[in-house]
């Protein structure tokens, strides 16, 4: 377990500095009762435009905006003292432009607080993530399956298995994926998130990248994990194959509501200690 003592909130800078150091800490949050819980155990919070569809019950992540990325990022920075708080830039705010691209992120940074923003993409959006940190926005780059690119890639399903199978082979000739980790580290992403690669790949492109890797579905080898908060917590009816069960609230949140239901129906409750009742005034004689 990772509990700070710590008083100053973490920075982009403090999390590249740990690269080869201890493990980094992070998970999905997305309103200010899981931030305020997740806040004192994590290095890092992240806003993911996930919350599309664990929140809003979206079929993807495509339909979340701007406006909704801000309206979240707000609350977690604001319920949060510890951790870096990362907000993903939400599909159709950067692709466009570098332009759009800073025009968003720094409209995200400004109205939430938050200390670094994340894009999803490789060697398309160098430069970019390039242009953004010039500008002193801190980018967390997103590589292998990326959710935005769903309809490209077809299917939630792992990367980069035909390019781990040349990791033995004579080649020198990095693959896409590890051409993508390459090409956001040397535009100056302080971070990678890493999801559904492949192990043996996500174990070698950590190995010879130079900032911390976030694993999600990727190697025990990075530098550190992530996952979304209601997956972990068993709130979700179905999960990824990569996702651990650390509790399962779904089914003590089902007891509770039944059992509430159950007083409600019986007139067991409100009892008499969950009422107001009207101040008595008394005299003492004379």
């Amino acid at each position: 377990m990772s509990v700070h003592c710590a008083i100053k909130r973490l920075t982009a800078p403090d999390i590249r500095a740990r690269k080869g150091g201890g493990r980094l800490v992070m998970l999905t949050a997305y309103h200010a009762l899981s931030a305020r819980l997740a806040d004192p155990h994590c290095d890092i919070l992240l806003v993911g435009d996930s919350l599309g569809n664990v929140l809003y019950g979206f079929d993807t992540t495509l339909q979340v905006t701007l406006d909704m990325m801000i309206m979240h990022g707000r609350a977690v920075v604001a319920a949060s003292r510890y951790a870096l708080v990362v907000v993903d830039m939400p599909f159709q705010s950067y692709e466009e432009s570098k332009e759009q691209a800073f025009a968003s992120a720094s409209r995200i940074m400004r109205e939430t607080g938050c200390g670094a923003v994340k894009i999803e993409g490789g060697v398309p959006f160098t430069e970019t993530i390039a242009f953004l940190v010039a500008r002193g926005i801190p980018v967390m780059g997103h590589i292998g399956l990326t959710p935005q690119s769903i309809h490209t890639i077809g299917s939630f399903r792992a990367q980069g298995k035909d390019e781990a199978a040349r990791l033995s082979s004579s080649s020198n000739q990095p693959g896409p994926i590890e051409s993508d980790a390459a090409a956001v580290s040397a535009a100056g992403a302080f971070a990678i998130v890493m999801e559904a690669i492949v192990e043996p790949l996500a174990r070698h492109i950590t190995l010879n990248t130079p900032i911390p890797t976030l694993g999600i579905g990727a190697s025990p080898a990075c530098d550190g994990q992530v996952l979304v908060l209601e997956d972990m917590l068993g709130m979700t009816a179905r999960s990824p194959r990569f996702v651990r069960r650390f509790g399962d609230l779904a089914a003590q949140i089902d007891a509770s509501i039944a059992a509430y239901a159950s007083a409600v129906t019986d007139g067991s409750f409100p009892a008499r200690e969950h009422l107001y009742g009207l101040a008595v005034t008394t005299t003492t004689p004379g």
